[in-house]
């Protein structure tokens, strides 16, 4: 009996397959994460994450570079150095050189990034001179730093007026956000969310699916967040008070959940078979 409580002890500490958990404990805050990586400062970068510092040599490194998309905005890449991207165990302990990223466009945070590519549509960026900044975050979503300052890496974006000629659009005006009338031509299924007081409505419920259909995820916040969904790595910026409409074809199977970054909400879950 007493090797076998022993043997169970073992179990619980390391988690399955034997492996120590990422995940922190309930009542705890991701700082408070059992990580012990760096130094934990005191200071935050400018979203208000605590910066975690280490040092110098074989700290996590970042550059961004962006390119003309073909038909709509731009293709963003981030090189990265001693960093790994971890979207499996977000929210667990800061683990050496791993985590995700943010971008943010002049200081306005726009997407949570999982790997080293991205596509910045058009109408997420008003016309003229742009800053835009990638920034690396540990799983506990401490920001990572070297001598007190964020790891991060800037790109300097110009989009064009609309109409004109120049810049990405070949001609064309930037692409702008579908309506309701438009995204419903262009899509199979339209669901239609609203996000008020930090509840969701309707309630969260499951979408099924076909493979290869297309949806309309139409969502209205009464503040400004982040829409993510899990498994297709697609988000959309909600800013506060306007509808935003993001349209995905659902082409591959499984169970994925559509969530909120900021508030964390779970908006519904698609079921594609």
């Amino acid at each position: 009996m007493l090797a076998l409580a022993l043997l169970l002890a073992g179990g619980a500490a390391t988690g399955c397959g034997g492996r120590a958990t990422t995940h922190h404990k309930p009542g705890t805050s991701h700082e408070q994460a059992s990580g012990n990586v760096g130094t934990l400062l005191t200071t935050g970068d400018s979203a208000g994450h605590k910066l975690r510092e280490v040092p110098s040599q074989g700290a996590p490194e970042v550059q961004l570079a962006l390119r003309p998309d073909s038909e709509d905005g731009w293709n963003l890449q981030l090189s990265v150095k001693n960093f790994r991207f971890t979207p499996d165990s977000t929210g667990g302990a800061a683990l050496p050189g791993a985590g995700h990223a943010h971008l943010e466009l002049d200081g306005r945070k726009i997407a949570r990034l999982y790997g080293p590519w991205f596509h910045l549509p058009a109408a997420q960026v008003p016309d003229g001179a742009h800053t835009l900044t990638v920034r690396l975050y540990a799983d506990d979503h401490t920001a990572w730093a070297v001598s007190g300052k964020p790891v991060e890496g800037t790109a300097q974006l110009t989009a064009p007026a609309p109409g004109s000629s120049g810049g990405h659009s070949h001609g064309e005006a930037p692409s702008q956000p579908p309506t309701p009338g438009q995204a419903q031509a262009e899509a199979d299924r339209t669901v239609t969310i609203t996000v008020r007081d930090g509840k969701v409505s309707p309630a969260p419920a499951r979408t099924e699916l076909r493979r290869g259909e297309r949806i309309a995820l139409r969502v209205t916040s009464d503040r400004a967040d982040t829409l993510h969904v899990h498994g297709y790595d697609k988000e959309l910026a909600l800013p506060a008070g306007q509808e935003a409409t993001l349209i995905l074809t659902a082409d591959r199977t499984g169970l994925f959940e559509v969530e909120t970054h900021e508030s964390r909400l779970v908006l519904t879950q698609l079921l594609v078979r």
